[in-house]
């Protein structure tokens, strides 16, 4: 007779054993549907459903809008010649001056003592050099003798004028008519040729420089006219293409571009920031599809081609682009379907069940046919 407890262990062992026997019946199921065998029935990947656009040609305006900066005609910082003290200060803040204008005044005192100087030796030896003249005449002294006191003049000459050109950097003056700005120094400051007095520009003509991307290069050149606008106005200003820089920024791949504003500037100020916006003849035949359907890649970029049932995976070349579509200017052509959705879900030549199909700027909801699937219909 079997003891109670005996019955119990047996009795779990059993069941234990049938568990684990249904368990593996069931994951051998499984890989057989994986693998497409016997019950996989249900074990083919389904059509990801997606859905489609319908390329087709139009008329692509072809403009851009980049920024851009306005400078004046001329500008620059006004620095001192050489060292020293501030004695005068003859200009306004903000005022209007002319080339040469005095500005700062330093102190020259000591030049003006050597100056002095120079001139009474100066005299002296012209006196020198008429008494050896007239000694000359009745050979009281050689040429020679007559030469040496002559160049005597010659040299204090010299010196003069070094002591004269040294007076003449004491006196900071305006180097082109325009328009000072603030002062940036007081009387009686000592000043060296790297402190900065004022700036001074000219704002009666103003220059626009922005940069242009490597592809549009071929469409700007000299005489070109571009407009622009600035921030707080809705006015539109031209400019007209005077110079660009030699070379392309390896950075950025753009060309430094530099154009001269036409007409009244009333409202702009240099350092004024510009939207440049370049209007380049348009292209009547492009390939534009959605921007989604772009899938980049390492090198390159790519799209889905619905092909029979099928989804290809081919390469494209983008070029212009907005917020919603790009052009393709290699890849596809008109009348090619591309998938805009479900891209995530898509494989190379994976089987694909269309959902909404775009034509164009228009959609229209796919209809019902045979057996319940929907087929796509366009317009």
């Amino acid at each position: 007779m079997i003891s109670r407890p005996l019955f119990a262990f047996i009795t779990i062992f059993s069941l234990s054993i049938l568990i684990t026997s249904c368990s593996s019946d069931r994951k051998k199921d499984a890989q057989q549907q994986q693998r497409g065998g016997p019950g996989g029935a249900g074990g083919a990947r389904p059509p990801v459903r997606a859905d489609a656009y319908i390329v087709k040609t139009k008329l692509l305006l072809d403009n851009i809008e980049i920024p851009g900066t306005l400078l004046s005609n001329e500008e620059t910082e006004i620095h001192p010649e050489v060292a020293g003290r501030i004695t005068g200060i003859y200009f306004k803040e903000g005022a209007l001056v002319n080339k040469g204008s005095l500005l700062v005044k330093l102190n020259d005192a000591d030049l003006q003592a050597q100056k002095r100087k120079l001139l009474v030796q100066l005299q002296v030896a012209k006196q020198n050099e008429s008494r050896s003249e007239q000694l000359l005449k009745i050979q009281g002294i050689s040429k020679q003798d007559y030469e040496a006191v002559a160049l005597q003049v010659t040299n204090v000459n010299a010196d003069l004028a070094v002591v004269e050109t040294q007076i003449e950097k004491t006196n900071v003056r305006a180097p082109f008519s325009g328009k000072l700005g603030l002062r940036m120094v007081s009387l009686g400051a000592y000043i060296s040729p790297t402190s900065v007095i004022s700036t001074i520009s000219q704002p009666n003509q103003l220059k626009l420089d922005f940069t242009v991307p490597e592809r549009y290069i071929k469409e700007i050149g000299y005489g070109k006219f571009v407009n622009f606008k600035i921030d707080g106005s809705d006015r539109t200003y031209a400019a007209r293409v005077i110079a660009t820089e030699s070379n392309i920024t390896q950075d950025t791949r753009t060309l430094q571009v530099r154009a001269v504003v036409q007409g009244n500037i009333t409202g702009l100020v240099p350092g004024n920031f510009a939207k440049v916006i370049l209007d380049f003849q348009p292209e009547p035949n492009a390939i534009v599809i959605p921007t989604q359907a772009i899938i980049p890649q390492a090198r390159g970029k790519k799209v889905y081609l619905y092909n029979g049932g099928s989804a290809k995976f081919i390469d494209v070349t983008t070029g212009l682009r907005d917020s919603a579509n790009v052009q393709i200017t290699s890849g596809l052509k008109a009348g090619d379907t591309v998938l805009i959705t479900g891209l995530l879900s898509l494989k190379p030549d994976a089987k694909v069940m269309l959902g909404k199909v775009v034509n164009g700027t228009s959609a229209q909801p796919s209809a019902k046919g045979a057996g319940g699937r929907k087929n796509p219909q366009t317009k």
